[in-house]
């Protein structure tokens, strides 16, 4: 068999060392473009020499990205699993004749609010977007006659809780005007309901549209009004009803979004009249998600972003599934902003059940200007256990045990 090259465009912080080996076990060369090679040193250190080729460039120049991919030997393959890149990626897929979704399907996913419209007029969703073009001139009222109150208002295009805001009462509208003021948005803002219940995270694989649910992870989130995710856990046992009830309703979103070849990780609240969408993100679930997956399932599921971005039918469509341990983390950020000094109690974190490991997120230094989103975490604290129920209470316990230390920044 002869060897191919896939490249990656970026890559989320975690997943890196499984794709790897996913692609050196199919015998195929894998080649890293990143601006930011320092966010994969702790994946990178797991890799043997020569795993992967790291290609240094600016992947916020479409153009600089494009002729380093035609600069690679035997180009096969494009890998674009993350929010940031998704769009580029897709685009330069097609441009170079490689296989992959339609750019327009990850430019319409990309757009929460153009998502929403599409499912509220198709059926699949009970409330249309409400657009804030002028967050200055936004009326509690108005707002209230809308979408209701609690209301959401976020960017169009946000990642990661960032510039998303809950609007209760005239305070929250306050906070919500100052805030954006300030803010980079990557999209625009729009409004909807506040959707009252659980969030869990559906993770699916998607080709030629037939979607399979590889499971539901959980979400434990901050105290209102953050919407900041602390918590996580895979594979959680909803009641076989829910879990059928959510896989079709998955395949119906997906579909209506045209959407093919690809993994999803659709974030959902779990209301009182059944799932309803928070939005659609293009990629394998963040953070530890995909490190859950491959431990929870016993099987690498990156190798399923080597078989889509060579064009072929993901084996995990059709791979048994099951049978490890489940698994939980906690996002670990420190009580105030400043510059990173310590994580303190790292040293007494072996002595917890679950073999719990520490993920660094961030070196020690590095100024953290946000802790109320995704921003703001220092690095993670992963555990194992029976059931998803019981990781979770051993990851907690043991990320009781440290404490994420800032100084503020001169």
């Amino acid at each position: 068999m002869s060897i191919v090259t896939i490249a990656c465009l970026e890559m989320l912080s975690f997943g890196l060392a499984h794709l790897a080996r996913a692609a050196g076990d199919a015998g195929e060369r894998l080649v890293l473009l990143t601006g930011t090679e320092p966010l994969y040193l702790h994946e990178l250190a797991t890799l043997s020499p020569g795993s992967i080729e790291v290609v240094p460039v600016d992947t916020n120049d479409r153009q600089a990205v494009a002729e380093a991919l035609k600069a690679v030997e035997d180009l096969r393959g494009l890998i674009s699993s993350t929010d940031t890149w998704g769009v580029t990626g897709a685009e330069l897929a097609t441009e170079l004749g490689l296989p992959g979704i339609d750019p327009a399907v990850i430019r319409l996913v990309r757009d929460k609010s153009q998502v929403r419209d599409l499912l509220h007029r198709k059926g699949l969703s009970p409330f249309a977007p409400y657009p804030v073009d002028d967050v200055a001139a936004l009326d509690l009222d108005r707002l209230a006659a809308a979408v209701g109150l609690p209301a959401v208002v976020k960017d169009t295009a946000g990642t990661s809780s960032r510039n998303v805001w809950l609007v209760r009462d005239a305070e929250d509208l306050a906070r919500l005007r100052r805030e954006a003021a300030g803010a980079t948005l990557f999209g625009r803002l729009f409004a909807e309901p506040f959707l009252a219940g659980p969030v869990y995270s559906a993770e699916t694989v998607t080709w030629a549209g037939h979607t399979r649910l590889l499971g539901l992870s959980s979400r434990l989130m901050s105290p209102q009004p953050w919407f900041r995710e602390d918590v996580t856990a895979f594979p959680v046992a909803l009641p076989p009803d829910d879990v059928r009830e959510i896989e079709k309703w998955l395949g119906d979103v997906l579909a209506v979004l045209g959407y093919t070849d690809r993994f999803a990780h659709i974030e959902l609240a779990m209301t009182a009249d059944g799932p309803r969408l928070i939005e659609v993100n293009p990629r394998i679930g963040g953070a530890l998600v995909g490190e859950s997956m491959c431990r929870a399932l016993k099987i690498n599921v990156y190798e399923g972003l080597v078989d889509l971005a060579l064009g072929r039918r993901p084996r995990l469509l059709a791979a048994p599934l099951g049978g490890g341990p489940a698994v939980a983390f906690v996002l670990a950020y420190p009580d105030r902003a400043g510059e990173l000094v310590a994580v303190h109690g790292l040293d007494h974190v072996a002595r917890y059940p679950g073999r719990p490991e520490w993920y660094p997120t961030k070196a020690i230094g590095t100024d953290i200007a946000h802790v109320t989103d995704g921003r703001g975490y220092a690095g993670i604290l992963l555990a194992e256990g029976p059931t998803a129920e019981i990781a979770t209470h051993r990851a907690v316990a043991a990320a009781g045990a440290l404490r994420v230390e800032t100084r503020p920044a001169c």
